[in-house]
């Protein structure tokens, strides 16, 4: 009985009810069209970091501020904090089989520095890998020329953009074996590092930030960040435990002569054969096996299977990585700046929806309250025949609800309609940033069940919201005011 008076009263007040609906339709459709570019933008940025740098989790030391992959999430101060190592990485690794969740993992060094090549020098961002599982990680690294790094092998590999501006600066096309000299600074001066050119290739994800990344081999990536590594395998002979002995003094450790080279020098130390010496000994100090099979490292990167929660794999991780002074994050973390700030500009326009939904609530009690005013002879009566507040305020609720869910239905299909409208278009992206967020060259706006859900809810909310203040101004009315009018 409640509904169909409810509806008659829509119907009879139809002009006051289109404005209510249309102010509420519009406010939904917005707030379904942004958060549907929002929810396109997170999924496209999650993908991309996901399928070609961060995985779905990584596991860093516990610092006084969260790590990217490249450094700390916090701008301020990220040049006043460096990359910790994993002290615990081999016994992290060995928990990591507990996990049926896991579907792989890799690790990885990482390094800021400078590279320079065809006397051309810009910025990179080095991404030390484990070569026997790091590719197979992530998909969205396509081979365009050369190799793959090979596990032991040192090497560097350049993404197609920053091949193309180093050939339009320098005027020569990049080859592959061409040498690439990285240096990298710190508070003991500079440390320099050359390798030679072993593959070209490009990621799936678009943006110039991706363009900054080289993946290079471990082993020289340690040596620009000045990670020692650590091993077990030193051998000390009677000689050197002699040196233990606290009997003897400082001249009897020094006074060993050392015989003088006759042997003539076959050629003159120039700075090239000092770096070539230098560098051939950073080279042979060790097999490949003593910096892949354990070492140090910055991060490990995991894959998860697909039907597992990563915020339940991260808190069981987290729990797991407790004693270790260890810390899982998900992808959103990993990847910094870009997918935070991408978070934050959804919640400032979802906070700017508020403030338009308050203004949409405003304008709403003012058109109802003067509904109310003219209803005065309909209410006033209905009190006199016996009607409660609860019934009163049960049909007022009721009209305002049925014209939010009209309204809510309406925005929508609005929002639908504009989408699909924007997508046939096929609109192209130019700029790298936006594609980059969006996944694509080419503008396409998908959207959920959830948008349409939270968007139906807040139009619902929002008439209801509005009811309160004319519901509880119609209950005050009484019957010798419907005589008076």
């Amino acid at each position: 009985m409640i509904f169909l008076l409810a509806i008659r009263n829509i119907i009879r007040n139809k002009k006051n009810s289109i404005i209510i609906m249309l102010l509420i339709g519009v406010i939904t459709a917005l707030f379904f069209i942004g958060n549907s570019i929002f929810t396109r933008s997170n999924s496209g940025l999650r993908q991309s970091y996901v399928d070609n740098l961060t995985g779905d989790i990584i596991i860093e030391k516990r610092t006084d501020v969260t790590m990217n992959l490249f450094g700390a999430n916090t701008p301020i101060i990220e040049d006043f904090f460096s990359i910790p190592v994993l002290s615990s990485y081999n016994n992290i690794a060995e928990k990591l089989k507990d996990f049926p969740e896991i579907q792989a993992y890799t690790s990885q060094v990482s390094v800021q520095c400078y590279m320079d090549v065809y006397d051309s020098r810009s910025a990179a961002l080095l991404c030390g890998v484990d070569a026997a599982t790091y590719f197979d990680l992530f998909p969205g690294i396509k081979l365009i020329e050369g190799q793959y790094l090979k596990p032991g092998e040192y090497g560097a590999m350049i993404t197609q953009g920053r091949a193309g501006e180093i050939e339009k600066r320098s005027g020569k096309k990049l080859e592959i074996g061409t040498p690439l000299l990285f240096t990298s600074a710190g508070e003991l001066g500079f440390r320099i590092r050359e390798v030679p050119l072993t593959g070209i290739f490009s990621y799936t994800a678009k943006g110039r930030f991706m363009d900054e990344i080289i993946i290079i081999d471990v082993q020289t990536a340690r040596a620009l960040a000045k990670i020692q590594v650590a091993t077990s395998d030193v051998k000390t002979g009677a000689e050197q435990l002699s040196l233990l002995d606290n009997t003897l003094s400082i001249d009897d450790i020094f006074n060993n002569e050392i015989p003088a080279q006759d042997t003539p020098l076959e050629s003159e130390i120039t700075l090239e054969s000092a770096l070539d010496y230098f560098f051939d000994n950073d080279k042979n100090s060790g097999g490949s096996d003593d910096f892949s099979s354990g070492g140090d490292w910055n991060f490990i990167i995991l894959k998860l299977k697909n039907s597992a929660s990563s915020g339940r794999v991260i808190k069981e991780l987290n729990t797991m990585l407790k004693p270790f002074d260890a810390l899982a994050l998900n992808w959103r973390f990993a990847a910094g700046g870009s997918a935070i700030l991408l978070l934050l500009l959804q919640a400032l326009f979802n906070a700017g929806a508020a403030f338009v939904g308050l203004a949409g609530i405003i304008a709403i009690i003012n058109i109802m309250l003067i509904a109310v005013f003219r209803r005065t002879r309909e209410i006033g009566s209905l009190r006199a025949m016996g009607a409660s507040n609860f019934y009163i305020r049960t049909l007022i609720l009721c009209e305002n609800s049925i014209a939010g869910i009209l309204a809510g239905i309406t925005g929508i299909l609005a929002g639908i309609i504009i989408l699909y409208t924007v997508n046939s278009l096929n609109i192209p992206i130019h700029n790298e940033l936006i594609a980059g967020l969006l996944g694509g060259d080419i503008l396409k706006i998908d959207f959920s069940p959830v948008t349409i859900i939270l968007s139906f809810a807040a139009a619902l909310v929002l008439s209801v919201l509005a009811s309160i203040y004319p519901i509880e101004t119609a209950v005050k009315i009484q019957p010798v005011d419907a005589i008076r009018n």
